[in-house]
């Protein structure tokens, strides 16, 4: 129950869902307080659930959870449906799928993009792999968390989707920061500049928010640089499996690797900018 997976509980705690969380840190508490059915175990949880949601960091706690000892797996009754939400390797997807299903159970892979303002406003974006009988089956718990949801294809597509995304939201905020970087070195305004880039085609999310971050010096992590890195990472990954060369995506990955290196993998990953004006300003 992270900056993600609280906001997202909640949505579906309020909207009068019986909902068992695992009783693990001061979120699950807060949940556990709004009404929450608390369980010590992944098996325990699986087993007084008809759906479970997963919102992890990385493939190999997804993979735990799921499949490890008094996992998921051991407790998910045929018939049931599973939904991980994290971003993971879209190979830890299938997998995952596959030994599902030979319990009978559905699986979906449901990455989203938004982040925790998306979150908490319940207007994620939710890109879908798995059949389209799980899909149906999911899509009114999908529309309490999010707004644009799309089945992209079979089980792992929506990890590839989600791959794609996190390539150009890095890319994107690495143009912003060099963009802001060298208008301030330069002397330009930069809210102003903003205000009018806003206006034209250089037009985007990114720009709108996280160019209003760099300008406050705002970087507490509504997504932090390490789990960037991570997809990014992810993307590599995939880039080599399909011989894909992923120049952009590689730099950026590198730039992520620094904030890492000097101790920022916790800030927000608009926090390249950070980084952009240090080495702007060399000693």
């Amino acid at each position: 129950m992270g900056i993600m997976g609280k906001p997202m509980a909640h949505h579906l705690l309020n909207a009068g869902y019986s909902l068992a969380v695992l009783q693990r840190n001061e979120a699950s508490k807060e949940l556990i307080d709004a009404g929450a059915k608390a369980f010590k175990t992944n098996r325990e949880v699986a087993e007084n659930s008809d759906v479970v949601i997963t919102m992890l960091p990385d493939s190999p706690q997804v993979e735990e959870v799921v499949l490890g000892r008094d996992g998921v797996i051991d407790g998910l009754k045929h018939g049931a449906l599973f939904i991980d939400m994290s971003s993971i390797a879209p190979s830890a997807a299938k997998k995952i799928h596959q030994q599902l299903q030979q319990k009978g159970v559905e699986a979906l892979d449901a990455p989203v993009s938004g982040g925790q303002v998306g979150a908490e406003a319940a207007s994620l974006s939710i890109m879908v792999g798995g059949s389209e009988a799980a899909f149906t089956r999911a899509l009114p718990l999908f529309q309490l968390m999010g707004k644009n949801i799309v089945l992209i294809g079979e089980a792992g597509a929506g990890q590839t989707t989600k791959v794609c995304n996190q390539m150009i939201v890095g890319i994107t905020i690495q143009a912003v920061a060099e963009a802001f970087t060298l208008a301030k070195k330069a002397g330009v305004n930069l809210e102003k500049m903003r205000e009018v880039l806003l206006g034209g085609f250089a037009q985007s999310r990114i720009l709108d928010l996280h160019g209003k971050r760099v300008i406050d010096k705002n970087f507490k992590p509504g997504f932090k640089v390490k789990l960037h890195r991570k997809d990014m990472n992810l993307a590599l990954q995939e880039g080599k499996e399909y011989a894909v060369p992923l120049y952009g995506t590689a730099l950026v990955a590198a730039q992520m690797d620094a904030l890492i290196a000097q101790g920022d993998g916790e800030l927000d990953h608009s926090a390249l900018a950070m980084l952009m004006e240090k080495l702007s300003n060399p000693l």
